[in-house]
């Protein structure tokens, strides 16, 4: 007569059955939102600065977040205050830009090159060889020599300068920088 083996393979080390596979149901937290039978995987704050989270799926957890305003509250002055004092908490960070996590969008431009793109009314994505082309068309139309007396052209002119400047200098640290 043989008797069944009741031993089991859990014993010692190393385990003879693989991590996470109990014999128990697993427990999987659902989405938080009303109706939802997807698993809630992505935390959600329940109200700032609180450690409370709300559980949802992907696609509750995009709608979350879709209208969330990090400086809802605040008036331009504040929330500019806030920003330059995490900027410079943060500053560490920005040596880790060549990673395309540092900055704003796909990495590729800083938040200063995306507001010299935008006062050239160039899109994100625009080759230095159009902001050239667009920097000097701008420029001549805003000239003080052509324009005299015109102080909305001189200013005009004056923040498409500046634009430029910004954009040429960021180019030529993209060229100095070794290829990885």
């Amino acid at each position: 007569m043989a008797r069944a083996n009741g031993r089991s393979n859990d014993w010692g080390f190393p385990r003879w059955r693989g991590y996470g596979s109990e014999r128990g149901a697993t427990h999987v937290r659902l989405c938080d939102r009303h109706g939802c039978d997807a698993p809630g995987d992505r935390p959600a704050p329940k109200s700032p600065n609180s450690p409370d989270r709300w559980m949802f799926c992907e696609a509750h957890a995009a709608e979350y977040n879709k209208g969330w305003n990090y400086f809802e509250g605040l008036d331009a002055e504040e929330a500019a205050a806030r920003e330059r004092r995490e900027r410079g908490e943060g500053a560490a960070y920005s040596q880790a830009g060549h990673y395309a996590w540092g900055g704003p969008g796909n990495g590729t431009r800083s938040r200063d090159e995306m507001r010299a793109l935008d006062v050239l009314g160039l899109e994100a994505d625009a080759a230095f060889e159009e902001v050239r082309s667009t920097w000097r068309r701008l420029a001549k139309a805003n000239h003080p020599d052509v324009k005299p007396g015109d102080a909305a052209a001189a200013e005009r002119f004056r923040a498409v300068q500046a634009a430029y400047e910004v954009l040429r200098a960021a180019e030529e640290r993209r060229q100095a920088r070794p290829a990885a």
